[in-house]
C-alpha cells in the first residue's frame, strides 16, 4: 500500500508539472485534438494497470520482495555490497527495457502491440504511458524474469520503476528546453528532443534512440540520432499507415494490433548521426 501511495503521489506530481511546462513552453503545435487523444491514452494506463495488478499481482516490486525472501539471484550469490546492488540494478534493469524496445521493433508480434504506442500523432506527457494492454503485460514478464535473475534489493527495484514512469513523461513531453541545455543534458538523460527522433514517420529514425532513462545505450549499441532530418518542427509524428487523428479512440488502440497482418519496423538503419548539431530542414548540420 505504501509502495502505491508513493508511486501515485511521484506519478501525478510529475504528469502535473509536465503538463504545466506543455502549456506553457511547447515545442510543437499540436495536430489532434487534446481532449480526443487524451480519453484514449488515459483509458489505456488505466486498464493497464488495472491488468497487471490481476495478472501479476505483487507487481515489480513484490517480485524483488519475494526473491530476496527466498535468496535467489546473482547479486546475493556474489555478496554484493547494497550500494554495490543498488547501483547494478538499476542500471540492468535500465538496459534490459532498452533492449525490450528494440526487440518490440524487430519482432512482428511484438511490433503489433507496440505500433500503439507509435500511432499517437502528437507526442505529449500521456504518450509516456499510451501502452497497449498486451504490451504491458509482456514488459512485466520479460522485466520480472530479469529481477528473478538478478536477486536486486526491494528498494532498488521502487526506485527504478518510478524513475521509468518519470522519464517516460518527461521525455515523451512537448516541453521546448533551450538547445544548449538539451545538448548536455541528453548525456544523462533521455530528452524529449533526444527521444522525439524515435517517433518520426520515417523509418530509419524512429528505429533510433530506444533508451527511455540513460541515453548511452544507443550510443554504445550505434542506435543513436541526434537529431530528425526536417527539424524538430517540420518532422511528422506517428505512422504514416495510420496518420489520421480521428483514430485515436479507445476502442481503435484496443483492437489496432489485431487490424492486419504483423509487419515489423525495419532494423536496418542508416549510420546514425554522431553530431549533435542542429540540422536544416534538409538533414544537414547548420553551420
Amino acid at each position: 500500500m505504501n509502495e502505491a501511495i508513493w508511486r501515485l503521489g511521484i506519478f501525478g506530481g510529475v504528469f502535473l508539472a509536465m503538463a504545466a511546462f506543455e502549456a506553457l513552453w511547447p515545442r510543437r503545435p499540436r495536430v489532434a485534438s487534446l481532449g480526443y487523444r487524451w480519453l484514449g491514452n488515459w483509458g489505456l494506463v488505466l486498464l493497464d494497470t488495472a491488468l497487471l495488478r490481476v495478472v501479476f499481482p505483487m507487481a515489480a516490486v513484490g517480485m524483488a520482495a519475494y526473491t530476496v525472501q527466498q535468496g535467489w539471484g546473482l547479486l546475493p550469490a556474489l555478496g554484493a555490497p547494497g550500494w554495490l546492488a543498488f547501483l547494478v540494478t538499476l542500471i540492468v534493469l535500465d538496459l534490459s527495457v532498452y533492449g525490450q524496445h528494440v526487440l518490440f521493433h524487430a519482432v512482428p508480434w511484438l511490433w503489433r502491440f507496440h505500433k500503439v504506442h507509435h500511432a499517437d500523432v502528437d507526442l505529449d506527457v500521456t504518450s509516456g504511458f499510451r501502452f497497449h494492454p498486451g504490451e504491458a503485460l509482456i514488459s512485466m514478464a520479460l522485466k520480472g524474469v530479469v529481477i528473478l535473475a538478478l536477486g536486486p534489493p526491494v528498494v532498488a527495484v521502487l526506485v527504478f520503476e518510478v524513475l521509468l514512469n518519470a522519464c517516460a513523461m518527461f521525455n515523451h513531453s512537448n516541453v521546448r528546453i533551450p538547445e544548449r541545455v538539451d545538448r548536455y543534458l541528453r548525456w544523462v538523460v533521455v530528452t524529449p528532443d533526444m527521444h522525439r527522433v524515435h517517433h518520426s514517420t520515417i523509418r530509419r529514425e524512429s528505429n533510433t534512440n530506444f533508451g527511455f532513462n540513460l541515453p548511452w545505450w544507443d550510443r554504445l549499441f550505434r542506435t543513436y540520432t541526434a537529431q530528425p532530418q526536417d527539424g524538430h518542427e517540420g518532422m511528422r509524428i506517428g505512422l504514416e499507415e495510420y496518420y489520421d487523428n480521428r483514430r485515436q479512440s479507445l476502442w481503435w488502440l484496443l483492437t489496432l494490433p489485431f487490424r492486419s497482418r504483423p509487419t515489423a519496423a525495419p532494423m536496418s538503419v542508416q549510420a546514425p548521426r554522431d553530431s549533435d548539431a542542429p540540422v536544416a530542414g534538409n538533414g544537414s548540420p547548420l553551420p
